[in-house]
């Protein structure tokens, strides 16, 4: 057991097996409220990606906002390298790919669902009407791809720079690692009402 933890990959591997040996055993019961297997195994577990999706995503935003940001000044000079040059990208590879991972999986299902345009119009086919849900969790969408927006278009070509992964002037540096901060703050502030609107919908309007 001690070398199937040890290993990330294979310990993420025999999870995810298990995961869909979970999904296989209760898919077929006969009061499965799914309806269909097609619906089980397409609706179902592409939700169960965008949730790990998001998880990562988020998560991972909340590691930097509420520990790195917040822990660098306190870090002797000499130790900050091993931040910026190994635990940094690694940890800005999974943020940002994990993102798109989120924002994929979040657009398949509100497409398979049927509920894709209603809700990035904000109902505006039934002016605008709150009484479906659609302006709720569109809402909830539209945070998410500004999140995403930010991620890729302004904090990761930030960071980059920051962490010297791209060719810039020095004094760019301390100018570059102030703007990614203040959009991964953005991004945390806004996380907690895009949560809301993607958590409660359902529990709201069923």
């Amino acid at each position: 057991m001690g070398a199937l933890l040890s290993n990330f990959r294979n310990t993420f591997i025999v999870s995810a097996v298990l995961a869909i040996l979970l999904i296989a055993v209760f898919a077929g019961q006969p009061n499965n409220t799914s309806g269909n297997m097609h619906e089980l195994m397409g609706h179902a577990a592409m939700r169960w990606l965008h949730v790990f999706f998001g998880i990562l995503w988020i998560g991972l935003l909340y590691y930097f906002n509420f520990v790195q940001i917040r822990t660098m000044p306190k870090i002797p000079d000499e130790l900050k390298p091993a931040i910026g040059k190994f635990i940094a990208p690694e940890a800005l590879f999974w943020f940002r790919w994990a993102a798109v991972g989120t924002l994929v999986t979040g657009i398949l299902i509100a497409w398979a669902r049927g509920y894709l345009v209603s809700s990035l119009t904000l109902n505006a086919a039934n002016g605008f009407a709150l009484d479906d849900g659609s302006v709720f969790i569109g809402i909830g969408m539209w945070l998410a791809i500004i999140m995403f927006l930010n991620v890729w278009l302004v904090i990761w070509p930030n960071q980059k720079i920051a962490l010297g992964l791209a060719e810039a002037p020095a004094e760019a540096k301390p100018r570059a690692a102030r703007t990614a901060m203040l959009f991964s703050r953005t991004n945390m502030l806004l996380s907690l009402p895009m949560l809301v609107a993607m958590t409660m919908r359902q529990t709201m309007w069923g």
